[in-house]
C-alpha cells in the first residue's frame, strides 16, 4: 500500500468525483468544465492526446490493482509524469459510477469548442447530429468519426451531454483526438457551411432510398463536406439550404438503421471511399 493512499470516504476528492457523477452532474460538469473518464483505454488516450485543446488530466485516481493495470499497458516514462492519486478499494467503490470499477478514474477539465475554433483549424469533414439522445450512440459516433478521418463532430441543442460518464466511456478515448462542439442550431450550422463553402448532406430518416432521396453511394466527392444526421426516433426536420438529402440503400427487410450504424456507413463513404 502506498504511504499516501487515500482511505477516507469523506475525502474532498471523493466528494468532487461523486458530484460530477451524481444526479446534478450535468450542471456541475457544464459549469466547472470538468468530467470523469474511467478505465485503461480512456486513460491511455488521455495520456497520449493528439488534439490541440484536448481535455486536460487533473488527477488520476487508482487502486493498487488499477495502478498495476496501467503499468502493464502504459510506458513507465508516460506514467511517471501523471498526477496519480492512490486510493483504497473502498474509496474507489464510493467514487465510481459502475458496479465493478476497474480501479482507474481520471478527473479531467475540458475547453469549450466552437465552430469558430474548428474553422480556424481548417476542418474539411464534419459530422453533425441533431438532437441525438442516447449516450452510447453519441460516444460511438465520436469514436467512428475520429477513426474515419473526420475533423470534427458537432451536436445540436437538446442533444446528449457529451461529457456524461456513459458517453465518455463509449468514445473509448476519441475525445482526446477529435474536437467536439455542442449546442449548435441547425440554422447556425447551415450559415457556417454556406460561408465556408461546405457541401451539406442530410441523411433521410428512412434509410431506404425510396422517399425521393438519392443514394449516398451516388454523391459527388467534395473536399469540404458536412454530414447531417437526425434524432434516433424522429429523424431530421426539413432543413432549408441543404445541398443533398440522401439515404442508405438496403437489401433486407429492415426499415431503418440505428443512427450510429448509419453514421458509420455514411462517414466511410465520405471520409475514406
Amino acid at each position: 500500500m502506498p504511504n499516501n493512499q487515500i482511505t477516507s470516504l469523506h475525502s474532498p476528492h471523493v466528494e468532487r468525483v461523486k458530484a460530477l457523477l451524481g444526479s446534478r452532474g450535468k450542471k456541475i460538469r457544464q459549469t466547472e468544465k470538468e468530467f470523469i473518464a474511467d478505465g485503461v483505454q480512456c486513460v491511455r488516450e488521455v495520456l497520449s492526446a493528439s488534439l490541440v485543446d484536448a481535455p486536460e488530466l487533473i488527477n488520476l485516481f487508482v487502486t493498487e490493482k488499477g495502478f498495476a493495470k496501467l503499468q502493464a499497458e502504459i510506458a513507465a516514462e508516460i506514467l511517471e509524469g501523471a498526477p496519480i492519486v492512490h486510493v483504497s478499494d473502498a474509496v474507489m467503490n464510493e467514487m465510481a459510477e459502475t458496479e465493478s470499477p476497474q480501479g482507474i478514474l481520471a478527473l479531467c477539465k475540458f475547453t469549450q469548442m466552437t465552430l469558430y475554433k474548428i474553422k480556424q483549424r481548417e476542418a474539411k469533414k464534419i459530422a453533425y447530429f441533431w438532437e441525438i439522445q442516447d449516450p452510447g450512440n453519441s460516444g460511438t459516433v465520436i469514436r467512428t468519426a475520429e477513426a474515419l478521418g473526420f475533423d470534427a463532430v458537432v451536436f445540436s441543442k437538446n442533444s446528449v451531454d457529451v461529457y456524461s460518464p456513459k458517453t465518455v466511456r463509449a468514445t473509448v478515448g476519441a475525445l482526446w483526438h477529435i474536437p467536439v462542439v455542442e449546442s449548435v442550431d441547425v440554422e447556425e450550422l447551415i450559415d457556417f457551411a454556406t460561408a465556408g463553402d461546405f457541401y451539406t448532406i442530410a441523411l433521410a430518416g428512412d434509410a431506404l432510398a425510396g422517399d425521393g432521396s438519392g443514394s449516398i453511394t451516388d454523391l459527388p466527392k467534395s473536399e469540404k463536406t458536412i454530414l447531417i444526421f437526425g434524432n434516433e426516433a424522429r429523424g431530421l426536420p426539413e432543413i432549408a439550404g441543404v445541398n443533398a438529402r440522401v439515404a442508405i440503400p438496403m437489401k433486407g427487410k429492415s426499415e431503418s438503421l440505428n443512427v450510429a450504424s448509419a453514421a458509420a456507413i455514411a462517414m466511410f463513404e465520405v471520409g475514406i471511399r
